[in-house]
């Protein structure tokens, strides 16, 4: 269980990370861009991809193209959720996203959803609405709840995209490459159509900001392969100890106010988890 440990270490750091970069003084923006940089050389690297695997005809480039504009767009909408909203509210809306292709699933494919699932999707939806509420005013109109909204679809939608590139038949290390490329050139656009002067605090910041996206990639993976027959143990150990590691992090040392519906919200997220994975 140390991969998994260390997996869920690797994604809180991120959102850590990100809420640090007003007072590390380096730019979001360029940071997730440099970002792709570090996770797409280690990624080249480590995952060992066989670019012939792209030549096929029935590699989905479509959804590779989606999934490269996607990743780095919602990495900013992760970043400025972070700002505004929080690490608690962040890293519970990031881990409830799994709801996205599981509704998918039973409303567009025909999946019969098992009870233990229906409960969880019940019991994830209802965390969510608790889970944006704010005491007090956010800081702009609507920032309390738009911007976990939106890692909760976006990260849902990625999900699901992740999923045809794998029923295609691509593997991993192949299309985790791919991606990580095609999002680098769109994330370098985006701050070149910005005008963004960039700066050698952001390039680090952004390099060490791919380390740990990698790396919770990296351990996850390892831990897959250390209990092959337990997925959904490494899959709920994953999403509950974000939660719970992001919870601590946020309140402990952030300082982050919930508020009564807000905690709720946060122990509905860990229950939703729970069933999702057992169902």
């Amino acid at each position: 269980m140390t991969s998994v440990l260390l997996a869920a270490l690797c994604s809180v750091l991120v959102s850590v990370l990100l809420k640090l970069a007003p007072r590390l003084r380096f730019d979001i923006g360029q940071a997730v861009a440099w970002n792709y940089v570090a996770a797409g050389g280690l990624a080249l690297l480590l995952l060992g991809p066989t670019p012939a695997a792209l030549r096929d005809p029935a590699t989905p480039w479509l959804v590779l193209a989606a999934l490269g504009l996607l990743l780095p767009t919602i990495f900013l909408a992760l970043g400025a959720s972070v700002r505004h909203a929080g690490i608690v509210r962040t890293d519970a809306a990031q881990r409830l996203s799994l709801l996205v292709p599981l509704l998918a699933a039973f409303t567009l494919f025909g999946e019969t959803p098992a009870p233990l699932k229906l409960a969880g999707c019940a019991l994830g939806l209802v965390a969510l609405a608790c889970m944006v509420q704010r005491p007090g005013r956010a800081p702009t109109p609507g920032a309390g709840w738009r911007y976990p909204l939106l890692v909760f679809a976006g990260f849902g939608v990625i999900d699901v995209l992740f999923k045809r590139v794998a029923a295609a038949g691509i593997p991993l290390g192949t299309a985790l490459t791919a991606t990580f490329t095609l999002a680098l050139v769109v994330a370098f656009a985006i701050q070149f159509a910005r005008r963004a002067r960039f700066t050698p605090r952001s390039a680090l910041a952004g390099l060490l900001l791919g380390l740990l996206n990698f790396g919770n990639i990296l351990f996850y993976l390892r831990a897959h392969r250390a209990l092959p027959g337990q997925p959904s143990l490494v899959f709920a150990s994953m999403n509950l100890g974000v939660v719970v590691l992001g919870a601590l992090i946020g309140i402990v040392v952030f300082r982050e106010q919930l508020g009564r519906i807000a905690t709720v919200g946060l122990l509905l997220a860990l229950a939703a988890i729970g069933l999702l994975t057992r169902g």
